[in-house]
């Protein structure tokens, strides 16, 4: 019978025991984008949206959303983490890039705290700026990089 990391002996649910993994530095970097009318886009740019400052708000609440994400996903451990950087791109004239980085020292990496960071700062993209574009589509989030722990460095080599 195969062994699960999250399933005791018994068939029940359990977080992963840390305890005797060595710390290290740990980081990574999600990738999301958000497509919107080329129109939503220049209001945003311009900061004609009227709920506000669209990507500052966004940038927020993706920090926050990092911050949060062990009590959203049931195994995540709750990390002490050192350092968040929520960053947008215009790619084009309808496409926003979104990147988390997230940083920490510890047993366990970041990789869902920087995915969580992306999610919610292109959903709070989308919550302010429903009412003038319901178009919008999230999409492509992925991991770009990670480093640290006993896996090492993983770097994303094509863009699928």
């Amino acid at each position: 019978m195969k062994e699960f990391t999250h399933i005791d002996e018994k068939g029940r649910a359990k977080m992963v025991d840390v305890t005797d993994k060595d710390e290290t530095k740990r980081e990574a970097i999600a990738y999301g984008q958000i497509k919107l009318k080329e129109s939503t886009l220049e209001k945003i740019k311009n900061g004609q949206i009227e709920k506000g400052a669209v990507l500052e708000t966004a940038r927020v609440a993706g920090i926050m959303g990092v911050k949060k994400t062990s009590e959203l996903i049931p195994m995540c451990h709750p990390l002490l983490i050192t350092g968040i950087d929520i960053k947008f791109e215009f790619e084009n004239a309808t496409t926003l890039g979104i990147y988390a980085t997230v940083r920490t020292t510890g047993k366990t990496g970041v990789e869902m705290e920087a995915f969580t960071g992306v999610s919610i700062a292109a959903l709070t993209v989308y919550d302010m700026c429903k009412a003038v574009d319901k178009d919008m589509v999230i999409k492509n989030i992925k991991l770009m990089k990670k480093t640290g722990g006993k896996s090492g460095t993983y770097v994303r080599e094509n863009d699928d």
